[in-house]
């Protein structure tokens, strides 16, 4: 998924202006005629997602200031370049200071246009990639640092939004390296528990003679080396959140001390003689199956329905691949800052093999696979050569053995390929020219292979498929059902119902 620009300016030529220059540089766009639209959309809780905003300074009604002002109140950190008929310093001094990211004079030429979007869009990723970190370290992370675009990822928001209102035990699934962790903060973030502490404990990581001493503390002496006493991380989280990451990891042993603990809400520690009463909140954390672990006997079924009280099944990054150009752009943008590395951008090639693998270590790969990327590259921008444990591994696209016509990505003609594309970029696939036979195939065969390689690449998005392929919708639909494709829902999928 592309970044989403929204246009906002009264003078409907100028208006369309702008949003073909926009829609060539690589965005999507959103476009009001009025600063009331504008504000409109961008604080709807259920309007669109928007990443930048190009704002005309006059209109009537509320004006440029007038918006820029409201984004400020709202706490909003959208990059706003705005636009002035008059290039007077004045205005350019008034926007800067009212929070504007850039300014450009009408008429605004494209390459121009593309600098400052370019610009806007990467200062903001670093801007949110260090308040992300800061927000994670200050324990105040919430789901607005979660970057993530997904349709899939649409549920799995709204449950944990729900649950980080109550005190109810969340269970986080999902394989190694999706995110749980962040999750859980988000949750604890979001809560009413978010000035109290959160701690987390890595279950798989702790020593079986030692989880029930991290866990619920032991008296000085309780065990040879206990020199002094250790209080536990119940205690320490007491009136806070826990968060047991890999629990499944546990010991049965430790797992029936886990189950009293959470029944009675107090903890004994080692070697001591009375319980003390802890108030925390429980989320805990697996990359497996914990309802297999429980039927093979390696969890128990009593505390497995204590903690599967609400469970949060977050997806993997190949289920959601429309978040890999925002993920890149984020990490790019902090690891070119901690290395002091002057990268610019990735090319689209490379943006268009990474959004197509399938990541099995998920965005701690990815994340890792750009921080090599930065380091070791020599150049201004990332290619597909900085990522070498990579670039060897195929697209999943089906090669024919016949003499092939690449189908290249369609991009803008004016992106010089300096900036962070925005949208994962259609693997180049093949068409066979020839028949088996050694003839030339038929334009209608070609086409029908055509449409069929652009609706499965955009996986049944039928209005994305027509604007890609520069076709009527209805046009698409009648080739479809002169090629007698089933179930397309064109006229004749319709009419089967």
């Amino acid at each position: 998924m592309a970044a989403s620009i929204l246009i906002a300016d009264d003078d409907a030529v100028a208006r369309r202006l702008i949003e073909n220059m926009v829609q060539k540089c690589g965005y999507e766009t959103v476009v009001v005629d009025s600063g009331d639209a504008a504000i409109a959309a961008l604080t709807a809780p259920d309007g669109p997602a928007v990443d930048g905003v190009v704002l005309d300074l006059v209109m009537p009604g509320l004006d440029g200031m007038g918006v820029l002002a409201k984004i400020r109140e709202a706490g909003l950190s959208i990059p706003v370049i705005v636009q002035t008929a008059h290039g007077g310093i004045d205005n350019v001094i008034s926007a800067m200071r009212a929070g504007a990211a850039d300014f450009v004079v009408k008429p605004v030429g494209m390459e121009r246009l593309q600098v400052s979007l370019r610009n806007a869009l990467n200062t903001s990723a670093l801007k949110g990639e260090l308040q992300r970190i800061r927000h994670s370290r200050e324990g105040r992370l919430t789901f607005s640092d979660i970057i993530t675009r997904a349709e899939a990822m649409t549920p799995v928001m709204r449950a944990a939004q729900k649950a980080a209102n109550s005190a109810i035990p969340v269970l986080i699934e999902g394989e190694s390296g999706v995110g749980k962790e962040m999750f859980a903060r988000a949750i604890h973030g979001s809560g009413e528990r978010k000035a109290k502490p959160f701690v987390a404990v890595n279950c798989g990581a702790i020593p079986d003679n030692l989880v029930e001493s991290i866990l619920f503390g032991h008296e000085k002496g309780a065990f040879t080396g206990a020199t002094e006493r250790h209080m536990g991380k119940f205690v320490e989280a007491h009136g806070g959140t826990l968060f047991l990451d890999e629990v499944s990891e546990l010991p049965l042993t430790a797992q029936v001390k886990l189950l009293r603990a959470l029944q009675e809400g107090a903890v004994e520690a080692v070697g001591g003689r009375k319980p003390v009463k802890v108030d925390v909140r429980i989320i805990s954390a697996t990359n497996r199956k914990l309802l297999e672990r429980v039927k093979q006997g390696h969890f128990r079924e009593d505390l497995f329905y204590r903690l599967h009280v609400l469970p949060v099944t977050i997806p993997s990054l190949r289920a959601r691949r429309e978040d890999i150009p925002h993920l890149l752009r984020h990490f790019l943008a902090r690891f070119s800052a901690e290395e002091n590395r002057p990268i610019s951008g990735i090319s689209g090639e490379a943006v268009a093999h990474l959004a197509q693998l399938d990541w099995p270590g998920n965005i701690r790969q990815l994340e890792n696979a750009v921080y090599r990327a930065v380091v070791m590259s020599d150049g201004d921008q990332l290619e597909l050569d900085d990522f070498p444990l990579l670039a060897s591994q195929p697209h999943p696209v089906t090669d024919i053995p016949t003499a092939p016509l690449m189908l290249e990505p369609t991009m803008p003609s004016v992106v010089s390929g300096s900036e962070i594309p925005i949208a994962p970029l259609p693997a180049a696939g093949t068409l066979a020219m020839l028949t088996a036979t050694g003839d030339v195939r038929s334009l209608e065969e070609m086409e029908n292979e055509i449409i069929r390689f652009a609706i499965s690449h955009y996986r049944g998005q039928m209005s994305e498929v027509a604007r890609r392929l520069r076709i009527g919708r209805s046009t698409l639909y009648r080739k479809l059902d002169e090629a007698g494709v089933p179930g397309h829902g064109g006229k004749s999928g319709e009419e089967t119902h």
